[in-house]
């Protein structure tokens, strides 16, 4: 026991280091959704407004013409407050809370499989991998909030376990677990879109097959209940809206009319025959297009090779998973189906269901989207492992060389991503990560004064939002100042606030007003005088500023 506790907090801060090191330069840059999640958090802390002046949004924080779960601005405002608006704390609760989940999962593990002998091992080996995890472990460096969703969703597993399944613990302490586990259920509802998919689903799965118990614990529950149901209640109105369907309506396959027309065209070649309308009616072709989509992360090149196609997502070089653990998530599936030891089908379910809400989208596969599906393949990988080398317990020399092996393998996966993540990836990515905006702007705040207007590109995406984060202006100063045009979907562009402006092209100015300029290398004038060039870690030149 003493040597799994230390096993255990070794794992935990290995977790921990690789989830914080160098956490504020690395990735290189902010994506325009980490910096306006951070200045909402510095708005809320300021005024308890959000950007655009809504009083403690419990429904949704607008960004950008997106309308997101508001969980992860407030869990930013007190790591905003403490450090200042910096990248640092920013993704400070993303990082956070993907190290408590690598923690949970050792506890959700040890749930899993409570009756099993086994189970201390499995609960460490899953943590374990989930610690070294570069799929874990980029989504928890970056201001994700799908990454906190995920946390929620572990913990409301776990706790839900403890709840029902904890005999040595007094009935009062169970039901605080079954408290706590519908609320951390309905926190992730209002934290991540897919969660409100998957949360329900593995909650409804839960409450089905331990009913029985359930109802021995039925003034918990319904305290639960009631609880979620206030947490939830300003999200069940905001779900009713339009603005709630804007995110899923950009990115669904079942929008996509291509689908539509091949199935027209296909039946009018039929000449309308009645039989050709079922054989080619477009929910076959939607269903064709879920199951391709759903089917593409499973794909080895994903899970294995290369990651996700977006660098942002994964480090390009290795797979969500390291290649050695590929032999193991087989063993472990076919065990656990030969086996059925522990709670085997509710790991399934899970990884499964988890997938659902990813497959209706158009970009496929998708890591973020697909992160509530952790830890179930680290579970599954786990399990492989170690029936694998008790299997080898006969077999001694065996037995020494898999103990042997195996972790030097995984040290040379372990070693080469982090090395290519270290010293690579901010060079060869930094452009995807927008780099040379906190340079640029900083030039802008020093140069200001000179000039009547400043003009900024929008050509590397949303700069308004880095002035704001990185010039630290003050809330009721946007407010006041912005220019906001509101398309009629929804989107929102910020044109300008103050004297700076913002847009692709710039429009002729009075020959009157000094004028500083910010635009992409290859739109700059050949009659400009350049006062400055902004560069990429790689050499590439990001942005140019230049008056006539």
């Amino acid at each position: 026991m003493r040597r799994s506790i230390v096993l255990f907090v070794i794992i935990c801060l290995i977790g921990l280091f690789l989830r914080f090191y160098k956490l504020g330069s690395l990735p290189p840059s902010l994506t325009w959704d980490e910096a306006a999640w951070g200045y909402n958090a510095y708005s809320l802390s300021v005024d308890l407004k959000d950007e655009f002046g809504r009083f403690l949004p419990l429904d949704y924080v607008e960004s950008f013409g997106d309308f997101k779960p508001p969980v992860y601005a407030y869990l930013s405002v007190l790591p905003v407050k403490i450090f200042g608006l910096s990248e640092f704390s920013v993704r400070l609760a993303s990082a956070f809370f993907g190290a408590l989940t690598v923690g949970a999962t050792y506890f959700l593990t040890k749930q899993l499989f409570k009756k099993e002998e086994n189970r201390e091992s499995l609960a460490l080996v899953a943590s374990l991998l989930l610690s070294i995890s570069p799929w874990h472990i980029l989504l928890s460096r970056a201001a994700f909030e799908a990454n906190v969703a995920t946390f929620l969703i572990i913990f409301g597993v776990l706790a839900f376990l403890k709840g029902v399944w904890e005999k040595t613990l007094p009935a009062g302490r169970q039901g605080l677990w079954l408290i706590l586990s519908l609320v951390s259920f309905a926190l992730s509802l209002m934290t991540f879109n897919t969660a409100r998919f998957v949360a329900p689903v593995l909650g409804i799965t839960l409450l089905v097959h331990f009913r029985k118990k359930i109802w021995q614990k039925k003034k918990a529950f319904l305290i639960g209940v009631f609880l979620s149901f206030l947490i939830l209640l300003p999200t069940l109105i905001f779900l009713t809206t339009s603005q709630s369907k804007l995110r899923f309506r950009e990115v669904n396959i079942f929008s996509d009319l291509g689908v539509i027309e091949t199935s027209n065209q296909e039946v009018a070649n039929d000449n309308y025959a009645w039989w050709s309308k079922v054989i080619h009616n477009r929910r076959w072709g939607h269903a064709r297009s879920f199951l391709s989509h759903y089917f593409d992360h499973f794909n080895p090149q994903f899970l294995f090779i290369s990651g996700d196609g977006n660098p942002k997502l994964s480090s390009q070089q290795v797979g969500q998973f390291y290649l050695t653990s590929l032999p193991f998530l087989v063993l472990g599936i076919l065990f656990l189906l030969k086996r059925k030891q522990g709670l085997y089908w509710f790991i399934f379910l899970w990884l499964l269901v988890g997938i659902i809400p990813a497959a209706t989208a158009r970009e496929t596969p998708h890591a973020l989207r697909i992160e509530t599906t952790l830890p179930t393949w680290q579970i599954i990988t786990a399990f492989g492992l170690v029936s694998f080398l008790t299997a080898l317990k006969k077999k001694l020399i065996f037995k020494r060389i898999f103990l042997v092996l195996v972790p030097l393998l995984f040290l040379a996966n372990f070693t080469y991503f982090t090395h290519h993540y270290l010293f690579h990836y901010p060079r060869e990515y930094a452009n995807e990560w927008q780099y040379g905006y906190k340079e640029a702007i900083e030039f802008a705040k020093k140069n200001e004064a000179q000039y009547d207007r400043v003009y900024f590109t929008n050509q590397l995406g949303r700069p308004y939002i880095y002035f704001l984060f990185y010039l630290k202006k003050a809330p009721a100063w946007f407010r006041e100042k912005a220019v906001v045009e509101r398309e009629v979907f929804g989107f929102v562009k910020v044109k300008s606030m103050g004297k700076y402006y913002f847009g692709e092209k710039f429009e002729e100015r009075d020959p009157n007003e000094r004028v500083l300029y910010f635009d992409v290398v290859d739109q700059v004038p050949n009659s400009a005088r350049v006062l400055r060039d902004f560069y990429l870690p790689n050499g590439d030149q990001a942005l140019t500023a230049y008056e006539f």
